[in-house]
């Protein structure tokens, strides 16, 4: 999802925290970009929407409240997450162990989108046609980049991207790897069913689906409870394509998904395992102190 879905993401899907922490590293840098999300919210959304005048206080208001609640609520969630991961560390993985955390994050979005509703209903409402046009503008620009990272170039340099997207996730909490683990990202990469063009396709599908459902509602075409009802049901199809061919195709990349992170975990040496328990430990207690900043 993109764009407006960042209404039912950016602010706090479950997978935030832990996203936050894979992609920030440093426990400092965890704590600032946790407080600042606020604003790094709304400065991403106004891109996506260009806000008016009267649209910006609630969104704001709204973005403030939302954080509120999903410190208080969702972070100690997110830290006795993080400290049941730490008791899976040591030891080797199965699959269905690592979808099993994946669904817990996936279950807590559920809580977050229950909390953002009312919002997303009031500015979805409010759009303009020109505010609907620059959505699409600014799809046109991020299919671009999707397009250089995923479609363009060569099989094999395509490949290369991948494997050392994987290997720089990897080594946020393994260190540097060693050839066992470079080898086991190699072979799940080479193995993975993962298509471009099919995730393309379902790109466009659901980019045209949100500018389709926010042409309907917008302006006040339509009063809350359809507007409610027509963001679920774009919800529903975001997460769950109306294509069979693509459920499965994204069912199936899951099942690749846990796999290959077993796999990369069973190759790390005790000393690698341990790095990861102390990472993970290090979120836990930033987790915990951040919750607790809001009591």
């Amino acid at each position: 999802m993109r764009s407006l879905s960042a209404i039912f993401r950016i602010i706090g899907l479950a997978a935030l925290a832990i996203a936050l922490a894979v992609g920030l590293g440093a426990c400092s840098a965890i704590k600032l970009g946790y407080n600042q999300l606020p604003d790094l919210a709304f400065w991403w959304l106004d891109g996506y929407i260009d806000t008016n005048g009267a649209q910006t206080p609630r969104l704001r208001d709204d973005i403030t409240r939302l954080h509120q609640w999903h410190r208080q609520n969702e972070l100690p969630r997110y830290a006795d997450l993080l400290q049941k991961m730490q008791q899976l560390a040591p030891g080797s993985l199965a699959p269905d162990q690592v979808c099993s955390v994946f669904d817990e994050l996936r279950g807590r979005a559920t809580a977050v989108v229950d909390q953002l509703e009312p919002s997303a209903v009031a500015l979805a409402r409010s759009l303009t046609p020109e505010q609907i046009r620059h959505i699409e503008r600014k799809y046109a620009k991020s299919n671009d980049e999707w397009q250089a990272d995923w479609l363009k170039g060569s099989p094999a340099e395509r490949l290369q991207r991948r494997t050392k997207q994987a290997i720089e996730r990897s080594e946020t909490f393994y260190g540097t790897l060693q050839e066992p683990q470079l080898a086991a990202i190699r072979a799940s990469i080479a193995q993975s069913s993962f298509n471009a063009q099919t995730s393309w396709t379902e790109r466009l599908r659901r980019q045209q689906d949100l500018i389709q459902t926010l042409t309907q509602v917008g302006g006040g075409k339509a009063g809350e409870t359809q507007t409610r009802t027509a963001l679920r049901g774009w919800l529903d199809r975001s997460l769950n394509s109306p294509n069979p061919a693509y459920r499965a195709y994204s069912q199936g990349a899951t099942r690749e998904a846990c796999a290959s992170f077993a796999a990369v975990h069973n190759s790390t040496t005790p000393d690698q395992r341990d790095r990861a328990v102390k990472r993970l430990k290090a979120y836990e207690r930033d987790f915990r102190e951040l919750a607790g900043q809001g009591m």
